[in-house]
């Protein structure tokens, strides 16, 4: 006697996969909880909302990340120097296969417009990727994450200036697109290639998206970014003044109402 197999044709047919666009939707568990769901040529995904992805939680930890930062602490406190705590190939592979869950999650919360998803879970791949960079017992699980870093730093930036101008703010939009910016370019210049910032497609989307948000921006803010201008030469903070006078020659370009 064979088992009621779970056949998926109905669900798949009610709910169609879209070529070119990510469709995803927050459905309810059978206790309520959130789930999200992204809609894949082949069938679907599904996810948990908060927490990992998969819903696992290894060892009792939240995520297998919030476990190994359990045990840097553990060690730190015993050995009274984090220096020695290293985190071995096998460990390293398993926190990538972890970050690859949240990046999925973050591009579905990303198309449904949750940007506080979106921050929250870019922010902890970031901290992932940091975590990697500095306790990897291998040089190339030091490396590997680091070519991942814009990307992700453009995703968080995009959701900040979407979540602020979603709330009437374009100048908190402006802020979170300028250091987004001013992030990628210390990742460019720190491994050594700041000459190819300005022709990355990390730099021109959110460039992109700046040129589109100034036009909406009151007068008076113009005489506030000369002032800041001011400011951050008279500290010697070039790179952010460099910023700012991009956007005042943004602001100089538009045409006059």
């Amino acid at each position: 006697m064979s088992h009621h197999q779970d056949d998926l044709t109905d669900l798949l047919r009610r709910w169609p996969h879209e070529q070119g666009r990510i469709t995803a939707r927050r459905i309810a568990a059978g206790d309520g909880r959130p789930l999200v769901q992204v809609r894949l040529e082949l069938g679907l995904l599904q996810m948990e909302w908060t927490g990992r992805p998969d819903g696992q939680q290894p060892d009792g930890a939240p995520s297998l990340f919030d476990l190994h930062r359990d045990r840097l602490a553990t060690y730190a406190q015993e050995s009274g120097n984090p220096e020695g705590f290293v985190l071995g190939v096998e460990d390293c592979r398993a926190l990538r296969d972890e970050a690859v869950q949240y990046y999925h999650r973050y591009v579905a919360f990303m198309a449904l417009g949750e940007h506080e998803g979106v921050v929250r879970d870019t922010t902890r791949n970031l901290a992932l990727f940091d975590f990697c960079r500095d306790y990897a017992a291998a040089e190339p699980d030091r490396q590997i994450l680091e070519q991942f870093r814009p990307h992700v730093l453009t995703m968080r930036a995009r959701a900040r200036a979407e979540a602020a101008l979603a709330a009437g703010r374009p100048d908190g939009a402006l802020e979170a697109l300028n250091q987004g910016l001013a992030e990628i370019r210390h990742v460019f210049d720190d491994a050594g290639i700041g000459d190819a910032y300005d022709a990355s497609n990390e730099v021109q989307l959110l460039r992109g998206m700046r040129d589109a948000l100034v036009p909406q921006l009151p007068v008076s803010q113009r005489s506030e970014l000369e002032e800041r201008i001011r400011a951050a030469i008279d500290a010697e903070n070039y790179e952010l003044a460099a910023i700012l006078r991009d956007e005042l020659r943004i602001l100089d370009d538009r045409p006059r109402a």
